[in-house]
């Protein structure tokens, strides 16, 4: 019976010690886990959110790297290739943000729904953190959410389960048949969902005005500002 046991424990330990190596291996090759536990983080910084519904609250964002949405006039494309930044772990991550007076998570990318975030969350969750999701909402929605934001883009539009799960609906303006494309999208959100319209940074001066006659004519929607960006914040 000894001799019997010990050959199970020693498979046991064989299978952790295969199961840690793939996981080495796989950290290695750059290749992010079935089960999120570790993710390729390009940036994390504490600052002021800057747009949306909770715009001038603290937050740590969590700013995860790979996007194939390929917006023209994205303001971080260094976050399109994953292989660029290096595959960290959740538990390092959310040491990290624990140690900010604010318990509150953005994580935004990049396009963070690539990844299965079930794991992550959940460990913010246990630590006392409130998390929100930044996302174009154009892959499964994961993980455990206090908010949801989605900025649904025309190069690959949402799913019908994160237009479900928004708690707002925040569409670039970049050109005046955007907002016919908001009003589209506006269509399967829920009921509470916040609406809002933002003027892409470099269209600013051409296209707010328009945005603010629109809300006037159309007051379900408010204005969205990159308040971050005049405050030259992260």
């Amino acid at each position: 019976m000894h001799n019997k046991q010990s050959k199970v424990e020693m498979l046991l330990n064989y299978q952790d010690l295969s199961l840690t190596l793939q996981q080495i291996i796989n950290t290695m090759a750059n290749q992010v886990p079935e089960d999120g536990s570790f993710l390729p983080l390009m940036e994390e910084f504490y600052t002021i959110q800057g747009e949306g519904y909770h715009t001038g609250k603290a937050a740590y964002f969590i700013r995860l790297g790979g996007c194939d949405v390929g917006c023209h006039w994205c303001d971080v494309k260094e976050s399109w290739d994953a292989e660029l930044h290096p595959l960290t772990s959740a538990e390092e991550i959310v040491e990290h943000a624990k140690q900010h007076p604010a318990k509150t998570v953005v994580i935004t990318g990049g396009e963070p729904l690539l990844y299965n975030l079930t794991y992550l969350t959940q460990k913010l969750k246990e630590a006392g953190i409130k998390i929100f999701l930044e996302t174009s909402g154009a892959y499964p929605l994961s993980g455990y959410w206090d908010w949801i934001c989605l900025s649904p883009k025309k190069f690959k539009g949402p799913r019908q389960d994160v237009l479900s799960a928004a708690g707002e609906l925040k569409v670039i303006v970049f050109n005046k048949s955007d907002f016919e494309w908001a009003e589209e999208h506006a269509k399967y959100v829920s009921a509470n969902c916040k609406l809002y319209l933002q003027p892409e940074w470099s269209k600013a001066a051409e296209m707010t005005p328009l945005i603010i006659d629109y809300v006037k004519d159309n007051p379900r929607w408010e204005i969205s500002l990159q308040t971050h960006k005049y405050l030259n914040i992260p």
